[in-house]
């Protein structure tokens, strides 16, 4: 080593330690280039040689098997926190690729031991970060190293990428493809992979939904195949319940669609060090062949399951312009576009009368916070419904017949992945039981975990048939005579079909889907509803405005008409009496009570019978006692004695009376301490 090289080290870099980090990047180069590694645990002797005790080098080699570019080296992370704290006088490393191969890692390293005053040390020599020239000469290695990481991995990717466009390039496989000896994608040879994966794809046109993919299968009692992805189990074929995730990854994969592709997810790095996966859109694929191997549906079936379930990705977005048919009664969801702003109206339902309403909402607010458009559903639904019977020419007999053949179809495809289970696993209680037969009964430890598997198996096939049992159970009610009668006398007749309650509204969206493209709702004096339907033809419904729940309420006019006639006879109870006795009902439909007639004189302004009587003159008790200055009991009396002639006004007892004739006779007046003097008369006056 040279003076130059040696005077760099000086005695308060030997009262530190020294620090030998040692680093493979993969697992496979610390069992292979075992070379390398000796190297950098010979720095050792470079360090006693200058100067420092074989005992104050510190060796950190917790980072072998990490590559440089990752963040997760705690080895170097420990490093960096030693030079931080002023602990280390010298740094050695191999070489600069060693210690890091980003220019983040390696300048942070640079800054901190030019600031710790501590050197660095590799193959070629010693370095001072604190001097410009050595530090200008450190960050050019720096650079260098991750350019060679760039060209190493440029080299690499142009490899792969140049027999990805061969479609060549051996990939990891979706469970139902296999590799074969020459290394072709070929068919899963097991059949009842195939027929699971057939099945999914099956359901799936049957019910346009991933979801309702998964909860076919779960009430089916049906399994799903997949590849151990890790593990002594790497690669073994496993069959669990389908998942949500499962279904619609499966849905996504061109690979079942005979496809090869490359590209279609993007490594991303996040700020935290970890690696996330995006999709890329297909015009940024790097390769697509389609027909390059056998597959389940064809390229235009892939095409049109994405498009399904683009538009149910749409229903949770901002573009929420069309929607999957769901379980609710409201016709139009996924389907009605409001007129005025163009967005898509969304269904709210309420309870009336037992029955589950919809009513539509757009999703735009105003500027004042109230909503765009909103109507109630049930007329414009039962308008469309009659619109669709009408329009419709049932096939009759050959669509109950195609119906029929595709539920039997349905039904024996399941009933064959259900007894391929209890093929598979009485195979594998076969197994068990040939191998606890072929051993040693006198070697009873692996006697008796051979037994245990087998007994394992044993439960397993039990399960298998049980649930082959119930499901098959199930199906021959589905198949019954009864049933498939019914189903051909209903098909028969479209009307009846779509008008039965038994119908789910599912079904009744599902037929609406495949018939309309759109609808496009405004509201004004009129509803007006524009249908566009599938090919291009269009229509338009024009109903009336949709009563709010007070109008719905109102009084019929012609009770009203009978009420205000009945209030010139008769008070609030009598006419509630009279009425109920016709058969009238409130607009709410419940009989009359005194209450709600008086509610209905407020509502509609109707006087009641004292204020009609008043209006023709007739005088309270109280008015004619003042006016002939008598008491009110004198006046009592007179209508008693029958000298003055009144009625009774409301429910209370209330009095009224004729104004007596002019002129009348004084002696009218009953004489002091008559019977009636002094009396008093229940009720009011």
């Amino acid at each position: 080593m040279n003076p130059e090289t040696n005077s760099k080290v000086a005695s308060r870099h030997l009262q530190r330690k020294a620090y030998l980090y040692v680093r493979q990047s993969t697992i496979r180069q610390v069992f292979e280039n075992t070379e390398s590694t000796k190297r950098q645990y010979d720095l050792r002797r470079r360090a006693v040689a200058l100067g420092w005790s074989d005992g104050d080098v510190v060796v950190i080699d917790s980072d072998l098997g990490k590559s440089g570019a990752s963040s997760d080296r705690a080895g170097f992370q420990k490093l960096v926190t030693e030079v931080g704290m002023g602990r280390a006088g010298i740094v050695l490393g191999l070489e600069v690729s060693r210690l890091a191969r980003n220019s983040t890692d390696w300048h942070r390293l640079l800054e901190m031991c030019a600031l710790a005053d501590t050197l660095i040390l590799d193959e070629e020599g010693v370095y001072d970060p604190s001097h410009f020239n050595d530090r200008l000469l450190l960050g050019l290695k720096g650079t260098m190293s991750e350019a060679e990481l760039h060209v190493m991995r440029a080299r690499l990717r142009g490899g792969l990428l140049n027999k990805a466009s061969r479609g060549e390039l051996a990939c990891s496989l979706p469970v139902g493809l296999v590799y074969d000896p020459n290394d072709r994608v070929v068919l899963d040879p097991d059949k009842q992979v195939q027929e699971s994966v057939r099945m999914l794809f099956q359901t799936y046109s049957r019910t346009g939904s991933a979801n309702a993919v998964a909860k076919c299968f779960h009430e089916q009692r049906l399994l799903f195949p997949r590849r151990v992805n890790g593990g002594q189990h790497h690669g073994e074929l496993v069959w669990s319940p389908l998942s949500l995730q499962r279904s619609v990854s499966a849905l996504h994969n061109p690979r079942y669609a005979g496809a090869f592709v490359f590209g279609r997810k993007r490594a991303r790095k996040l700020p935290d060090g970890r690696t996330t996966h995006e999709l890329v859109a297909r015009a940024q694929w790097h390769t697509l062949i389609l027909d390059a191997h056998p597959g389940y549906i064809t390229w235009t079936e892939h095409e049109q399951i994405q498009q399904q379930l683009r538009d149910t990705a749409r229903a949770y977005g901002k573009d929420r312009r069309h929607g999957p048919p769901r379980e609710g009664p409201a016709l139009l969801q996924g389907l009605l576009v409001c007129g005025v702003c163009g967005r898509q109206m969304s269904p709210r339902y309420h309870r009336r009368g037992g029955r589950l309403l919809p009513d539509y909402y757009c999703t735009r607010r105003t500027v004042g916070g109230s909503l765009c458009t909103s109507v109630p559903g049930a007329a414009l639904d039962a308008a469309l419904g009659e619109l669709l019977v009408n329009a419709i020419t049932p096939m009759a007999i050959d669509i109950a017949l195609a119906v029929e053949q595709e539920i039997q179809g349905r039904l024996d495809q399941a009933d064959r992945l259900r007894h391929q289970q209890v093929d598979r696993a009485q195979y594998e209680a076969d197994l068990a039981r040939r191998r606890y037969m072929r051993v040693d009964p006198d070697n009873r430890l692996v006697a008796d975990s051979l037994e245990a598997e087998w007994n394992a198996k044993l439960r397993v096939l039990t399960d298998a048939q049980q649930t082959y049992e119930r499901g098959r159970n199930e199906d021959r009610t589905q198949r019954s005579p009864a049933e498939r009668e019914r189903l051909v006398a209903l098909v028969k007749d479209f009307a009846a079909v779509w008008r039965s309650p038994t119908t789910p509204d599912r079904e009744r969206k599902r037929m609406a889907h495949l018939l309309l493209e759109d609808a496009t709702l405004l509201r004004g004096e009129h509803i007006t509803l524009h249908l566009r339907f599938r090919g291009g033809a269009t229509t338009t419904l024009t109903l009336p405005r949709p009563r709010m729940p007070y109008e719905l309420r109102a009084t019929d006019e012609r009770v009203l008409a009978d009420i205000d006639s009945l209030l010139g006879e008769h008070t609030c109870s009598e006419v509630a009496a009279l009425l109920n006795e016709r058969g009238c009902k409130t607009g709410a439909g419940e009989p009359f009570a005194n209450e709600s007639v008086k509610w209905i004189m407020f509502s509609a302004k109707l006087k009641s019978l004292k204020e009609r009587l008043r209006e023709g003159g007739m005088r309270t008790a109280r008015e004619l006692a003042q006016e002939h200055g008598v008491s009110i009991e004198a006046i009592k009396a007179w209508r008693r004695q029958g000298r003055l002639q009144g009625r009774i006004c409301n429910d209370r007892g209330e009095w009224l009376y004729h104004q007596p004739v002019d002129g009348a006779d004084p002696a009218l007046v009953p004489p002091r301490g008559g019977p009636d003097h002094g009396s008093t008369v229940g009720g009011a006056v």
